[in-house]
């Protein structure tokens, strides 16, 4: 995250399909109500929404909360000048989220940003979900442009690349950070994964398999919600 000369947050790197996500988010933030408390996801689509529901806060002084899914997003939030809440005060009406990809059952991965933990849980509380993507995003299967990331306890990394392998025969794969050596830590201290899948198994199987898996505390598949698609 960075900011320009006018303190306002701007999104590091280069946005895809930028002029798509714009008009996106824009439709998103048109359905903030004042008084509602709104989970708000991670990824540059949602950046873009954050951006949008801000200016709809500042000009006609809404009075909206909001449950960040990662600290990258707490911090444009606080920049935004929004009020951020958590879990534990509050239940989000409503929340929205980017994809990695969507297949033609509404299962989803997502994670590719690090943060899906807190995504889960956000998408778990909230009773509306809304998910923001593009055209690209849509695939004939999960799998067919990433694997799925796993939260892994670092010292069972070992064991989870056995165990899965043995069960799936595909072998999790250490996301590499990028400016330091060694694997992604994420927010909640596990280390960072990823599982090349070839559809053999269904979404909701493939979940419960690895959610099994001794040392995985959660996945980046989104198996079996109900939500709505914004594109």
């Amino acid at each position: 995250m960075h900011w320009d000369g006018l303190q306002t947050p701007a999104w590091n790197g280069a946005i895809s399909n930028e002029a798509a996500k714009r008009e996106i988010a824009t439709q998103l933030a048109s359905r903030a109500a004042d008084g509602q408390v709104i989970g708000i996801g991670s990824g540059s689509t949602s950046f873009l929404a954050l951006l949008a529901l801000s200016e709809r806060v500042k000009q006609e002084g809404l009075n909206i909360l909001c449950v960040p899914t990662s600290l990258e997003i707490e911090s444009y939030c606080t920049a935004l000048g929004l009020t951020i809440t958590s879990l534990v005060n509050a239940r989000p009406d409503w929340c929205f989220d980017g994809a990695d990809e969507v297949d033609p059952e509404n299962n989803l991965i997502k994670g590719r940003g690090g943060a899906f933990v807190r995504e889960q849980l956000v998408f778990a509380a909230a009773p509306q979900r809304v998910i923001l993507v593009d055209e690209s995003k849509f695939v004939p299967r999960l799998g067919s442009s990433f694997g799925v990331p796993l939260a892994v306890v670092p010292e069972a990394a070992n064991l989870v690349r056995e165990r899965v392998r043995e069960a799936t025969g595909h072998e999790p794969v250490v996301r590499p950070a990028k400016g330091k050596d060694g694997g992604i830590i994420d927010e909640q201290g596990s280390l960072v994964m990823d599982l090349p899948i070839d559809g053999s198994l269904p979404p909701a199987e493939l979940e419960q398999l690895l959610l099994g898996t001794p040392g995985i505390s959660a996945t980046g598949l989104f198996v079996g919600y109900d939500f709505e698609i914004i594109k």
